[in-house]
């Protein structure tokens, strides 16, 4: 969850727009045949920082309610920001709240309802208007968002958090280049974000490259006004950043600290360019 849409100004800097909608489905279907092949114990492992995975998966309900009563049927009730709190702060109090308040429900009627609740997500996606207004998405500087950037960024959540399970009960993260590409890219939208207390001649590009067959090039350019994803005039990057497909999603979603990443990483140019591209952020943090 984010902030609500407000106007609609042009986002060109945002890059390409991504269409994530034919994954939602897959997704989900992955989602449930691994919750369905939990052992018991398996409930009670740590899979976050103070969460279990029944926890997780009550969160993950708590966001297709979410999303549902929102976007689809127009439900505004709900909690409210107290008195001085941060989207962050909002955020992180009311999933607690949720998962607190889920604890009484068993593994097997989270899964169930999971599954009914989040196949309406996935339908609700599928028809969605890409070119839409549509909530906030902060680690984007995006406010409001365009919904092709909205849906996959909601798309990276529920694979993200299914990775979070995976990785609790000793499985690797699912290789699937098909979403993981998807991911990676949404993830780099956070790079004009990122950069925006860098300074930097108008012109300058960075670029961020993801090794593997889920990998890609992203280049950012300095802009008068911003950093931008848009399409970058012929030119050579300043700085260039490689990283592994792994390294890039462990740091975008705070898996390993930028310090780590920049151990791993490939680096030609500007260091400081780079050690500013590797504090990227791609969730609400």
């Amino acid at each position: 969850m984010d902030s609500p849409p407000h106007e609609d100004p042009d986002q060109s800097w945002l890059g390409r727009p991504i269409d994530a909608r034919p994954l939602f489905a897959s997704e989900h279907t992955a989602l449930m045949a691994t919750l369905r092949g939990l052992a018991p114990a398996d409930w009670r492992k740590e899979a976050v920082p103070g969460w279990d995975v029944r926890d997780l998966a009550a969160h993950l309900l708590g966001d297709c309610h979410g999303r549902l009563g929102r976007d689809r049927d127009g439900h505004r009730a709900g909690p409210a920001f107290a008195p001085g709190e941060t989207l962050e702060a909002f955020i992180h109090r009311i999933n607690q709240e949720w998962v607190e308040a889920h604890r009484r429900v068993s593994p097997a009627a989270l899964t169930d309802t999971l599954d009914l609740i989040g196949a309406h997500v996935a339908r609700f996606f599928e028809t969605a208007d890409l070119n839409g207004p549509s909530r906030g998405v902060s680690w984007a500087g995006a406010d409001p968002a365009p919904m092709w950037l909205d849906s996959a960024r909601e798309l990276t959540e529920f694979w993200t958090h299914r990775q979070q399970i995976r990785h609790a009960t000793g499985q690797a993260t699912d290789p699937d280049p098909r979403v993981l590409s998807v991911v990676l890219d949404t993830f780099m939208r956070a790079l004009p974000h990122t950069l925006r207390d860098t300074r930097a001649p108008v012109g300058t590009q960075v670029q961020v490259r993801i090794t593997g067959p889920a990998g890609g090039d992203w280049t950012v350019t300095a802009t008068e006004s911003r950093w931008s994803l848009a399409e970058p005039d012929a030119g050579s990057p300043a700085t260039r950043v490689r990283l592994d497909s792994e390294t890039a999603r462990r740091l975008c979603t705070r898996g390993i600290e930028p310090a780590t990443a920049l151990t791993h990483a490939r680096i030609e140019g500007d260091r400081q360019l780079a050690e500013a591209v590797c504090q990227i952020v791609s969730i609400v943090y």
